[in-house]
């Protein structure tokens, strides 16, 4: 673009003028050709000079596009043009920012209405499972440990041999006979639900931990009194310690409530049992969780153990894969309690968090 002096200096350009504004602000008309119109594009820029008004200080260096057209400018017409660009450029109203918001919009596009469809889960479809005909029967997917007839599915926890606790009329009941000792499922288990039904005994003696006393071990990891268990005690009426009364994961965790019957009658335990998962050097990956109903009432709400369950030192885990489940004969002098109803559901992995 070529540029002349003002009017009062006599020459001029249809290429460009040069204008001396009140301010004596200096401002250039000027055209540039069109790629995609057969007409100049006219425009004023703000040049060099003495600062313009105030008002306009924030439009130095800024451009406003005149027009498009077939026509050259005339001198009275540039002259007329020249002298309306530069006035809007000195009005703060036409700046930049103020142009570009009084141009219309587009309309935004309206987001899409959400449709039931998108949080709809149509598989994998759950495979059926019939109910048993009560809550404490079992459902038929269940494996049964325990049928009212035989002693099948368990062995001596000491050296494996053939179970030989009492069953009658039903029942399995305690033998505390030096040499028989605790029994234990033959089949092994991760993550399962498990029920399992037990009495003590009407006229039952004794007080505290030796008051029918017995243990139900979610996992057997060794002879004896290994692994974690879940405590069998009459409870109603009888006082010991809080981690040790029935309901409680032994010496780890006391029950949220104490729902116990009184004896003679027949109390239940539901469960749902998450088995620890290790690291290949033994280190704990994940803990035991164990949720717990005792009657039919929450005790044990997803409580992480600490490890294995110990009458006696800080509980510490010992890395297995599967374990047997465990019923406790303990050595206490009251009478042997019983056993009915046992069945258990493997679960999936899923590890506790």
């Amino acid at each position: 673009m070529r540029s002349v002096a003002g009017p009062s200096q006599g020459k001029d350009t249809l290429l460009g003028r040069s204008y001396f504004g009140a301010a004596s602000s200096q401002y250039q008309l000027g055209c540039i050709p069109h790629k995609k119109v057969a007409a100049p594009l006219f425009f004023l820029c703000k040049t060099s000079g003495p600062p313009p008004p105030a008002a306009s200080r924030r439009l130095r260096a800024r451009c406003i596009l005149i027009s498009a057209m077939k026509i050259h400018l005339s001198r009275a017409l540039s002259h007329s043009l020249l002298a309306f660009a530069a006035a809007a450029l000195a009005a703060p109203t036409l700046t930049a920012a103020t142009l570009a918001a009084q141009q219309p919009k587009p309309e935004a596009t309206k987001p899409e209405a959400p449709k039931p469809e998108a949080t709809e889960q149509w598989t994998p479809v759950p495979p059926v499972v019939t109910p048993g005909a009560t809550d404490a029967a079992a459902p038929s997917d269940a494996m049964i440990l325990f049928n009212g007839h035989d002693e099948s599915q368990w062995v001596s926890a000491q050296d494996h041999t053939p179970a030989r606790w009492q069953v009658h009329d039903g029942i399995l009941t305690v033998v505390k006979a030096p040499g028989v000792g605790n029994i234990e499922t033959i089949r092994k288990f991760r993550n399962y639900q498990f029920h399992i039904e037990w009495r003590i005994p009407t006229g039952i003696t004794g007080s505290g931990q030796a008051r029918g006393n017995s243990g139900v071990f979610l996992a057997s990891t060794g002879p004896g009194d290994d692994g974690y268990e879940l405590q069998v005690l009459d409870s109603y009426g009888n006082t010991t310690y809080v981690n040790g009364q029935a309901g409680s994961i032994y010496k780890q965790s006391p029950p949220l409530v104490n729902p116990a019957r009184k004896p003679g009658q027949w109390q239940t335990y539901d469960v749902i049992w998450t088995a620890p998962t290790f690291h290949t050097d033994g280190s704990v990956a994940t803990p035991a969780c164990v949720t717990a109903f005792f009657n039919g009432v929450l005790v044990q709400n997803h409580f992480k153990l600490t490890g294995q369950t110990l009458y006696i030192g800080k509980p510490f885990y010992k890395a297995y894969s599967s374990a047997p489940i465990k019923l406790q004969a303990h050595g206490d002098q009251s009478q042997p309690i019983s056993f009915r109803n046992i069945w258990v559901r493997p679960l999936p992995d899923a590890p506790c968090n």
